[in-house]
């Protein structure tokens, strides 16, 4: 029941935010669009509800094919591949705002396990049937693992964290995890990958 509830939630919450940072998300895309060469939003296929992919939108805050170059997917601090604009808009966290788009489709929820890549940490064949509960909801712009410990965690333990979520799922916790994530995005915290996550498969639920 609560799953249809946070659904609506989802949509209602999305469209006013989406109407009401219409100025700044065209002034960010126009700003992006000035400093350097290729599209203002980056798009990567990502695994959502069931393990099915979709493409999650986020401000490209790299240069054009940062990916293929030095660490891969993942950023750290000083990262020469971040643009000037795009370390402003990371630390804000602004980059996430094109995950409106995402939530108004049904492809993401505001709260939820957040969504990994199709590759990485490990192919969908790999996770265990316990791993495999954090694909029982859709995907979160923040969830439970982004806010105890995020990047700093191993990606065993952030499952572990996002299938937590999955089994105590209710309003109070998503209103808990809301405010929180405010908290953190005004104290602009957690930004960076500061350790290497392991891509072990083990982990102990």
């Amino acid at each position: 029941m609560y799953k249809k509830v946070k659904r609506m939630l989802d949509v209602i919450l999305a469209v006013i935010m989406l109407v009401c940072a219409s100025p700044l998300l065209l002034l960010v895309a126009l700003i992006i669009k000035l400093e350097s060469k290729g599209p203002a939003l980056f798009k990567q296929d990502r695994r959502g509800l069931k393990g099915e992919p979709f493409k999650i939108y986020k401000f490209r805050s790299m240069t054009v094919g940062a990916e293929q170059q030095g660490t891969g997917v993942y950023s750290f601090k000083d990262d020469p591949r971040v643009t000037k604009v795009g370390k402003f808009i990371r630390k804000t966290s602004i980059d996430e705002l094109p995950q409106l788009i995402n939530i108004i489709k049904g492809e993401m929820s505001f709260i939820g396990p957040r969504p990994v890549l199709t590759y990485h940490p490990w192919g969908l064949e790999e996770y265990t049937e316990e791993q495999m509960k954090r694909f029982d909801v859709l995907p979160g712009v923040t969830g439970l693992a982004q806010l105890n410990g995020r990047k700093e965690l191993e990606w065993p333990e952030r499952i572990k964290l996002d299938v937590k979520y999955v089994e105590t799922l209710s309003f109070g916790l998503d209103v808990k995890l809301f405010f929180q994530t405010i908290k953190k995005v005004l104290l602009m915290q957690d930004n960076y990958n500061v350790s290497h996550t392991s891509n072990n498969n083990t982990m102990d639920m």
